[in-house]
């Protein structure tokens, strides 16, 4: 994520506060700053200010290496992503094939499938609604499958039998 201007003016007020109590000299203390204001990203500006503390209510511990990490240098939580319609169609069309005895089972595979390509095309959410879609209305298709083979069967035993 690019750093904006106020957020090196955050990394800089860290670093003065490390200088003044003395947790850094004043050759380090120059360096960093300089870099804090040539620092194109955030996480840059997170190294320079990595092993300082951060005050009280500053403090976030991260992945990188156990180090507390300003809150303010965090990135935002990026808001979750759209449910993909198709993938919604895909379970509705799955759980209601137990209410039409099977034939919504081809269009719950259909859109399941096609739910799963947009999906990976296009970053939405719904990969739970598009599976669930396709695992109900692959189990209609086979249990319809099954059942007219049964019937094949019994129809060929009986006009072999007479």
């Amino acid at each position: 994520m690019l750093a904006a201007h106020a957020d090196r003016e955050r990394a800089v007020d860290v670093l003065k506060a490390g200088f003044s109590e003395g947790r850094l000299p004043q050759d380090e203390y120059e360096r960093r700053v300089e870099r804090a204001y040539k620092a194109r990203t955030v996480g840059e500006l997170t190294l320079l200010v990595a092993d300082l503390p951060q005050g009280p209510a500053g403090m976030q511990p991260t992945a990188m290496g156990g180090a507390p990490v300003p809150r303010t240098f965090m990135p935002a939580p990026l808001p979750p992503p759209a449910t993909n319609g198709k993938a919604v169609g895909s379970m509705v069309c799955g759980v209601l094939t137990t209410m039409t005895m099977g034939l919504t089972g081809i269009p719950a595979v259909i859109l399941g499938h096609t739910a799963r390509a947009e999906m990976k095309r296009t970053g939405e959410g719904g990969e739970g609604f598009a599976l669930a879609g396709l695992i109900l209305g692959w189990l209609s298709v086979a249990g319809w499958a099954f059942f007219l083979a049964i019937m094949m069967i019994a129809g060929v035993a009986s006009n072999s039998g007479t």
